[in-house]
């Protein structure tokens, strides 16, 4: 007889959750102009808006806190960072930056212009907004299987080589200033980019002469993936594979608040020296000096330890785990979700969900909304309302795919919470018939308007 699966760690402290009613949820869903964003976190029972800096710290990261180098110029603390990071990723520069999307904003100032073509998997909200900020055009190259919800694939996150190609041949190279994988494709539901499709993507980059960066949040989990589904891979340990993975790549982003599991902190890697001089420039206009670039010394020094903790295969199995724990509850009740499940999250399928709402009245949100109302679940919509207007047209985009996304934090929540959120769901998803409308926005920003939008009940 197998011995049940424990978390390899244990719980040195705990924070209070207030037990809110449904009459509150009601009241606050409303003022907050039903944007889940604009809640208070003391109004939330289970938050998986975002698994973006809500993990939990280990021991080890707290007391690396308290050994940071708060020094402005030359702080050990970096010199410790940038180790873990050519360590762990073979990038030899290194710049810090407050969170991801800093990161970005560094790294595309250095490298795009107006007119520009950026291809990739499926760019995320942040990495979208960037390139269309600067008058640029992000183009989603992912395999078609990615999809069909109901579809296995073991790599759905997967870049259509076909594709890819497509986009060079038909554009001028020269407006291709580079090629970015999303690892893993969050916007199509958390999945993974397989070891052969980065060795694929780098071969037809090379050919045309564009450098290729990951957005690494988590790239981690990427590589659990690789490890437990690529054929010819599983023997090898975790940090061969991460090696490998990031060979594929000329640079990368990195959200720190994802798989380094902390609170703060991002940084971008680069092999070349000379693009990393140019966006040295951006980093300290925008973040701070190379060797801080927008984070204190003590966070520094606890990503560091994160880089090494989350990149550990029993800290990844066991939280893979935990996610997959919940699909496969919120599944048995008959709540229809993307599959495979993704590696942070689960993502229901908000137009099976509800097939009565019209798209014009954002499918996703009204799911999420309800999650929220039925039992204080806070997730996080990605559909309609994230996919923003098209620049050119200020038409709404509609997703392939209306998505609520469940993001677990990592080291955060018990199994009993991934019970009463998958309860909380299957609650909903009984009542589904009696919910026909939807919302209609009455404010919302010119870009990422999802953040701070605001909505009225239909």
């Amino acid at each position: 007889m197998d011995l049940p699966f424990i978390e390899p760690f244990k719980i040195k402290m705990v924070e209070k959750i207030h037990k809110s009613t449904r009459n509150e949820r009601e009241k606050w869903i409303k003022e907050a102009g039903y944007n889940l964003f604009n809640l208070k976190s003391d109004q939330v029972i289970i938050d998986l808006l975002t698994d973006s800096g809500t993990g939990a710290m280990s021991d080890r990261q707290w007391g690396a806190l308290m050994t940071g180098d708060e020094s402005y110029a030359g702080s050990a603390s970096f010199f410790r960072l940038k180790d873990a990071v050519k360590d762990i990723t073979g990038f030899e520069y290194v710049l810090p930056t407050h969170q991801g999307r800093a990161a970005e904003n560094v790294l595309f100032s250095a490298l795009l212009k107006e007119g520009d073509i950026v291809p990739g998997n499926s760019h995320f909200d942040t990495t979208r907004g960037h390139i269309e900020f600067r008058k640029a055009m992000p183009v989603d190259c992912t395999i078609d299987i990615a999809s069909d919800p109901t579809a296995w694939h073991p790599f759905k996150g997967n870049v259509d080589i076909d594709k890819l190609e497509n986009v060079i041949k038909r554009n001028d190279v020269k407006k291709i200033p580079c090629i970015v994988i999303t690892i893993t494709n969050n916007k199509a539901g958390g999945q993974p980019v397989s070891m052969a499709n980065l060795r694929e993507v780098k071969q037809v980059a090379d050919k045309y002469g564009i450098p290729v960066f990951f957005d690494s949040a988590r790239f981690a989990e990427n590589a659990y993936f690789i490890k437990i589904r690529e054929e010819g891979l599983s023997d090898k340990d975790m940090r061969e594979i991460i090696s490998e993975m990031f060979s594929y790549a000329d640079g990368m982003t990195m959200s720190s608040k994802k798989d380094a599991i902390v609170n703060m902190g991002g940084f971008i890697g680069f092999r070349d020296k000379e693009l990393y001089n140019k966006a040295s420039v951006y980093n300290i206009m925008f973040e701070g000096y190379v060797t801080y670039g927008g984070m204190s010394g003590r966070d520094m020094e606890t990503l560091a330890t994160g880089l090494y903790e989350g990149t550990d295969f029993s800290y990844l199995e066991s939280r893979v785990r935990q996610v997959e724990y919940l699909g496969t509850m919120m599944k048995q009740k008959g709540v229809p979700l993307l599959e495979p499940f993704g590696g942070h999250a689960v993502f229901i399928d908000a137009g099976r969900f509800l097939p009565y709402v019209p798209k014009e009245e954002f499918v996703a949100q009204t799911v999420a909304i309800e999650l929220y109302i039925e039992g204080g679940i806070r997730a996080s919509e990605i559909g309609t309302l994230m996919s923003d207007r098209d620049p050119e047209t200020r038409e709404n985009r509609y997703p392939k795919l209306e998505l609520v996304r469940l993001a677990v934090p990592r080291r955060v929540y018990t199994d009993n919470h991934m019970e009463y959120t998958a309860a909380t769901t299957a609650r909903v998803f009984e009542r589904r018939d009696s919910i026909k409308r939807g919302f209609r926005i009455v404010h919302e920003a010119p870009i990422m308007r999802h953040f701070t939008v605001k909505l009225e009940k239909l």
